[in-house]
């Protein structure tokens, strides 16, 4: 399952094989490519978050999610997980998050999504965002009856203020 379709370019170089899966696009421009793209696909034009959540995408069992917000991530995490959902025993998840920006801003504090780190350790949490992200993908993991068995990633963009990592979670 891909949260944000784009222009394909990750289909291609990733997931090209693969012959089902879902891709969310709210451009209706960048959808229609990507049905062309993925012809044994369900490409679905719309907000991901809304969709996930009313369990858009069941009809598959997914055991790969990428987020690719370019922006807070979180949201449609819970979103993923509060959706009904028919989930594999092993999930991965990758994600490029681009909320460390506005960390960096001093911004951490105003993204709801943090907020319960924010009361934890502070407002400053660029230095230790990937720690952060880790402390978060732990809590909604077992919130979804999954367990974190491997995390990574590593900062990278501009001045570094994206992030990269993945997850690997299986159920309890």
């Amino acid at each position: 399952m891909e949260t944000h379709g784009g222009n394909g370019l990750i289909f291609s170089h990733c997931y090209a094989h693969l012959d089902t899966g879902i891709v969310f696009e709210k451009d209706p421009t960048k959808a229609a490519i990507l049905g062309k793209q993925r012809p044994t696909w369900a490409v679905y034009e719309a907000d991901c978050i809304g969709a996930l959540a009313s369990g858009v995408g069941n009809h598959l069992p997914i055991n790969f999610l990428d987020l690719d917000p370019y922006g807070d991530p979180w949201p449609v995490l819970d979103a993923f997980f509060e959706g009904r959902r028919n989930l594999s025993p092993i999930l991965a998840i990758v994600v490029n998050d681009g909320l460390r920006q506005k960390v960096k801003m001093g911004g951490a504090w105003n993204a709801g999504s943090l907020s319960e780190v924010v009361s934890e350790f502070g407002n400053d949490l660029y230095p230790i965002y990937l720690e952060v992200c880790q402390e978060l993908m732990i809590k909604k993991a077992v919130k979804a009856g999954y367990h974190l068995d491997r995390f990574g990633g590593y900062y990278c963009g501009h001045l570094k203020q994206m992030t990269h990592y993945y997850a690997l979670l299986q159920k309890n």
